[in-house]
């Protein structure tokens, strides 16, 4: 294989055109108006130094131009990553509270998250996207941005509490409220930080809403002395490039840090398809979900490497140095060099910006992560899915990030499960001005011929749902009168297995020793060859699988002499 083929970076480079260099110059400088505020904001949320967002947002974008195969996505710190990141490193850190072991083990997340998402995108495994259902997706986002919002309003209102989960840190933040705990000055700061972010959103997009919000931030603190009304800001950055460090960690924290980068590694792989699939759609290229989840490795690892912590892709960053005309990575490329420009020359250029308008840049983020829409359409489209959603809401938001994300896979897992193991069933009949033979619950008054019944099974035939299948067989044969035939029109039965194959011998041997024939007719190719691999046409007569129901009603009709004309 090329080693363009592993490193799109290289391709990019020789077939980049030279017209696109002022839009991608230009878009770089925009996004970075973005890129800072939010690394660190969402540093922070991840329970890090904001530095260290920024470190992390230079290195990932200059790995991704390198190894991912996008032209447009950009990544970074995410909203959505930044709690999972936390739930894992506080409760190790909890104890004394060391920024320096909270960086390390951020960083060492990185790195695992890095080596999974690479070996899984070597390993072609892209499918683990599948995992998260849209429903448990739903519900799990709309969790989160309910617990990134509850996080982080202490930080609006100007102090801070203990809690562990989401009930805790809302009671504790209603009795500091309560005890009068806030700080007009830092409340006022990030509720007008937040309208404006909010507002300019709204009504006018195009326009940097959080840069102008941040300005306006700094400012108030600079002119008016706000620190000395309490007011917490960010303070001086360490000057310089990110150091090379390799994060050193105790055997006894690898546990659960494994733990932890599986679950963001799901959910960054599932946040990375969705988006680039999105914008693949605009930009005419077509998703490489491998690749996509190698050059996402990349990122991790190199952020990992540089005191910098998991990041994903962000939907919100690649739309705006979308519409800023980004053509290709290099719009990344000159984010990142923006970035380092900014620690190298001028790293007090952020000392004064207030730590409740952060807060306002993640409340922001948390409320674009939500959707109610979507729940309420699932509530009006199917129940049983917006049951699935509400699960796994409750399950962020009582049980915690991690716990919540492992919920949503085992509802996503078992829902498929459940339609396996209870698939749709129908008795078919013919139905007068319709072609074919139908469901008799779309269609009552559809005609049964006497002594078949028609049958259609919608799900492969498995281990899990023999038994029903056996059960629901065995309650038609039962009728009054009983049926000379049953026809199970097998169209929908794409597989079956070994214990199904079991099943299908002894109950056909049941049914024939009542004198009912069991019949197929529609049967795919690659499921009749499994049939007679395992030896069924040894008890089923081979003369009963038809091409067509047409075909196998007509012949029980010259059969059983049973009049009638052949459906339209």
């Amino acid at each position: 294989m090329a080693a363009a083929d592993w490193i799109p970076g290289l391709r990019a480079a020789a077939e980049y055109k030279p017209a696109w260099l002022p839009k991608d110059v230009v878009a770089g400088i925009v996004l970075t108006t973005l890129l800072v505020p939010q690394g660190m904001a969402y540093a922070e949320l991840a329970g890090l130094p904001a530095i260290t967002g920024l470190y992390t947002t230079i290195l990932c974008l200059l790995a991704y131009a390198l190894f991912g195969p996008s032209r447009v996505l950009v990544l970074g710190p995410d909203s959505s990553l930044g709690p999972m990141i936390a739930a894992v490193i506080i409760p190790i850190v909890a104890s004394d509270g060391d920024p320096a072991k909270a960086v390390a083990l951020a960083s060492m997340l990185g790195l695992l998250v890095g080596l999974f998402m690479t070996a899984a995108g070597a390993l072609k495994l892209g499918f683990i996207a599948d995992l998260l259902s849209h429903p448990t997706q739903l519900g799990y986002v709309n969790g989160l941005a309910l617990t990134i919002l509850i996080g982080q309003l202490p930080k609006l209102f100007g102090f801070s509490v203990d809690g562990d989960g989401l009930i805790a840190e809302a009671t504790a933040f209603a009795e500091g409220v309560v005890n009068g705990e806030t700080v007009p000055a830092a409340l006022a700061v990030g509720v007008a930080g937040l309208l404006v972010i909010l507002l300019l959103q709204r009504f006018l997009p195009k326009v940097p809403g959080i840069l102008i919000a941040v300005l306006g931030g700094i400012l108030a603190v600079t002119f008016l002395g706000l620190t000395d009304d309490g007011v917490d800001v960010v303070g001086p950055l360490p000057q310089g490039f990110p150091p090379f460090t390799i994060p050193h960690i105790s055997w006894s924290d690898l546990g659960l840090l494994a733990a932890g980068a599986l679950g963001i590694t799901l959910v960054s792989v599932t946040d990375t398809i969705s988006t680039a699939s999105a914008f693949a759609e605009r930009t005419g290229q077509e998703v490489r979900g491998n690749q996509e989840m190698i050059g996402i490795g990349a990122a991790n690892v190199a952020a990992g490497l540089f005191q910098g912590f998991p990041v994903s892709t962000s939907g919100s960053r690649t739309a705006v140095a979308f519409t800023a005309g980004a053509r290709s990575q290099l719009t990344g490329v000159v984010g990142a060099g923006a970035i380092t420009l900014m620690l190298v020359f001028v790293p007090g250029l952020l000392k004064n910006l207030p730590q409740p308008m952060l807060a306002a840049v993640v409340i922001a983020a948390s409320l674009s992560l939500a959707d109610l829409g979507g729940l309420r359409r699932l509530w009006q489209q199917r129940r049983t899915e917006f049951t699935l959603a509400m699960a796994a809401f409750l399950g962020v938001a009582l049980l915690g990030v991690l716990p919540g994300i492992a919920v949503a896979v085992a509802l996503s897992v078992l829902n498929v499960f459940r339609r396996l193991w209870w698939p749709y069933r129908a008795v078919l009949g013919r139905a007068d001005g319709v072609a074919g033979y139908h469901d008799t619950r779309e269609y009552p008054q559809a005609e049964l011929i006497p002594g078949l019944v028609m049958f259609r099974f919608d799900a492969p035939l498995i281990f899990a749902n023999a038994r029903s299948f056996r059960e629901e067989i065995r309650h038609l044969a039962h009728g009054d009168p009983a049926p000379r035939w049953i026809l199970v029109a097998a169209e929908p039965i794409t597989d079956v297995d070994t214990t199904a194959a079991d099943m299908l011998e002894d109950l056909d041997e049941e049914l024939n020793q009542e004198g009912i024939s069991l019949v197929f007719a529609e049967m795919k190719s690659p499921v009749r060859e499994k049939i007679n691999r395992y030896g069924l046409t040894r008890t089923i007569d081979p003369a009963h699988f038809y091409p067509t129901i047409e075909e196998a009603v007509a012949a029980y009709r010259m059969i059983s002499s049973v009049p009638g004309e052949p459906a339209p």
